[in-house]
């Protein structure tokens, strides 16, 4: 009687274990990806952590509205990109028809507006209402990125928001916007420019994001969280695979050191992507929990082993 009761609870066990394992078709795991390097960041971190598992994990380089239509479609698997707000009004239709599903929120406190060398702001520079009356100091010039990315300033100046009517939008790349920042800090000048974290010029430079930008850029300095989002149906279809996913949570200083690595100093991203879980092994014991290899297998020890650790 006890070999049969051990057999079934055996038996039982064994059928646990291979519902919990994703079906044969889940074994390539297709990820969207937008040149973003917060993206490259997250989605090498969750390549290598596949292929470790035994999984085969793409990469696919694709524009905004070709990721979630290849969601939709069921051309790509997963997109760790979905920030919000700013994704929310463009495509609000793939989520209320349900083309696409959340699998959960990688990354919160992010944010995006105007800010200004720490050393300004203890001047008294500290808010979008404080610019105007510092014209000179500043050249009524606002720094920001390439024609095409920056509408919302030059609707906020052709409105004359904050008394700014006669300032300029000095456009150009986010490497020469970064330079002319860095230069204005070495010599102490005063500059206003596009911030936003995560980035690593939070590291690099001593800043201060401005207050009352609300109407430009939303509020909490333009605040976004980031979701990751999977084609219709992928947490049901493959549970361990989204399991991963949803766990995947990172924070602002892991990016910034992350993207710091391959910006700053030149790293290949899957490299940077490795040497952050090295630097950082207490975020395997969430982002693993409840996930096992493709087999089955406990998933924690087999990453440390792939990473060497």
């Amino acid at each position: 009687m006890r070999t049969k009761i051990a057999a079934m609870f055996f038996a039982i066990l064994g059928c646990s274990s291979a519902h919990a394992q994703d079906a044969p078709e889940c074994k390539k795991v297709r990820i969207a990806d937008l040149g973003w390097t917060d993206i490259m960041l997250t989605n090498n971190t969750a390549e290598f952590i596949l292929d470790a598992l035994g999984y085969e994990a793409t990469q696919t380089l694709l524009g905004m509205d070709v990721t979630y239509m290849s969601l939709k479609n069921g051309e790509m698997d997963v997109f760790q990109g979905n920030w919000r707000p700013f994704q929310d009004a463009q495509y609000k239709p793939f989520f209320d028809q349900r083309s696409v599903e959340v699998l959960g929120t990688n990354l919160e406190g992010a944010k995006f507006t105007l800010a200004v060398p720490k050393y300004v702001a203890d001047a008294g520079i500290k808010d979008f209402g404080d610019l105007a009356s510092h014209g000179d100091q500043f050249e009524k010039q606002i720094y920001a990125l390439e024609p095409g990315s920056n509408t919302v300033l030059l609707d906020m100046i052709a409105a004359n928001r904050h008394e700014l009517g006669q300032w300029k939008v000095v456009e150009s790349s986010e490497a020469g916007m970064l330079t002319q920042v860095k230069r204005a800090i070495a010599r102490k000048q005063w500059i206003v420019f596009l911030g936003w974290e995560p980035h690593p010029m939070n590291l690099d430079y001593d800043m201060s994001y401005l207050t009352g930008g609300d109407v430009e850029f939303g509020p909490n300095f333009g605040g976004a969280t980031v979701r990751t989002i999977a084609r219709k149906g992928y947490a049901k279809a493959c549970p361990n695979v989204a399991k991963l996913f949803s766990n995947l949570v990172f924070n602002l200083e892991y990016e910034n050191h992350g993207m710091q690595m391959i910006i700053d100093q030149g790293q290949d991203a899957p490299v940077a992507a490795r040497e952050m879980m090295r630097l950082n092994p207490q975020m395997l014991d969430k982002w693993l929990a409840g996930v096992t290899t493709f087999d089955g297998k406990p998933a924690l020890p087999v990453i440390k082993g792939a990473l060497g650790s």
